[in-house]
């Protein structure tokens, strides 16, 4: 029952993030700069007091290389949310959460470009996934190009959530979450700042909902959702947890038709519908995939966000 209570918390809290990034009064780049800054704060004093061994380790020689896949991470998770998130304010909330949950697709790519096999079930859901993309984006066509490039740019905070997500996996086999997670995060809120100062985007004088906003994103979607998931993956099966995650594209539509008045467009829902069903399909179809299990650590809050990525992407590793 708490595990049941606890996805559906997380559900809803993932489900805020972009409708909170279309309601926010400010850059998308500014907001993912102090989406990230926040997040780090929250996170570094816990490693500076108890992992400050594990800080020292990775500072020399010997650990340089384990240190560069975290960087890499950063870097990848910067580009992530630095296309994904102004896409929830050039196309709709609906659309964008759809074609950013296709990251299970590029996962399967680049598990493939690794050499790894991948079941024939994943396969035909790749391809209803991409029909489902194809037919969503195709509507937008004939409604606004600004939409358009909304869609082509969650698409590519899709393919850079991927590469965040396969990145992160080398740096973890080694380093703890916690440090990971401050040198990430700290890294992808460094690029974002630097982006933001070199196009000038303004990161200050926005209006006090705009900072709610911020903080919502930071408390909701960044530390308590994945948090929550993380939780349910003690009673819950990871695949089972992987497809609830999807229900955060209709609760992300419903908010947002709710709290912004963005109604769906009818002609692209016939598309979201084949896009979901396909990323549903490559989550069961990678269960065929078998693999060894990814042990839990101890950690704050905010652990739980790359414990739960890793085991909700795990089947796309071969032993």
């Amino acid at each position: 029952m708490l595990a049941s209570g606890a996805a559906a918390v997380a559900v809803l809290a993932v489900a805020t993030s972009a409708p909170l990034i279309a309601y926010a009064a400010a850059p998308a780049l500014a907001i993912a700069c102090w989406r990230n800054l926040l997040a780090t704060g929250a996170v570094a004093p816990f490693v500076l007091v108890r992992r400050r061994t594990e800080l020292r380790t990775l500072a020399r020689p010997e650990g340089r290389r384990r240190a560069l896949w975290c960087v890499l991470a950063g870097l990848a998770l910067a580009a992530h949310f630095g296309t994904w998130m102004p896409s929830a304010q050039l196309t709709s909330v609906a659309t964008a959460t759809a074609l950013v949950a296709t990251q299970p697709v590029w996962q399967g790519f680049i598990a493939l470009g690794q050499g790894r096999r991948l079941p024939a079930l994943t396969w035909i859901g790749i391809a209803v996934a991409v029909l489902g993309a194809a037919l969503a984006t195709g509507a937008d066509v004939g409604f606004d190009a600004r939409a358009v490039a909304g869609d082509l740019l969650a698409l590519a905070g899709a393919v850079f959530a991927a590469a965040y997500t396969a990145l992160g996996e080398q740096a973890r086999r080694t380093i703890s979450t916690t440090t990971y997670t401050t040198i990430c995060y700290g890294v992808c809120a460094l690029v974002l700042l630097v982006v933001c100062l070199a196009s000038r985007t303004p990161l200050t004088g926005f209006t006090s909902s705009t900072w709610l906003a911020v903080i919502g994103l930071v408390v909701g979607a960044q530390l308590l959702g994945h948090s929550m998931f993380s939780y349910a993956l003690h009673k819950i099966p990871a695949t089972t947890v992987s497809v609830l995650i999807l229900l955060e594209v209709p609760g992300a539509a419903l908010i947002a038709w709710w709290w912004l008045g963005q109604v769906p467009r009818m002609a692209a829902l016939p598309g979201l519908g084949l896009l979901l069903l396909g990323v549903a399909i490559v989550v069961l179809g990678g269960t065929r995939t078998r693999t060894p299990s990814i042990p839990p650590e101890a950690g704050p809050p905010e652990a739980g966000l790359i414990r739960t990525v890793s085991k909700r992407w795990r089947w796309f590793r071969r032993p």
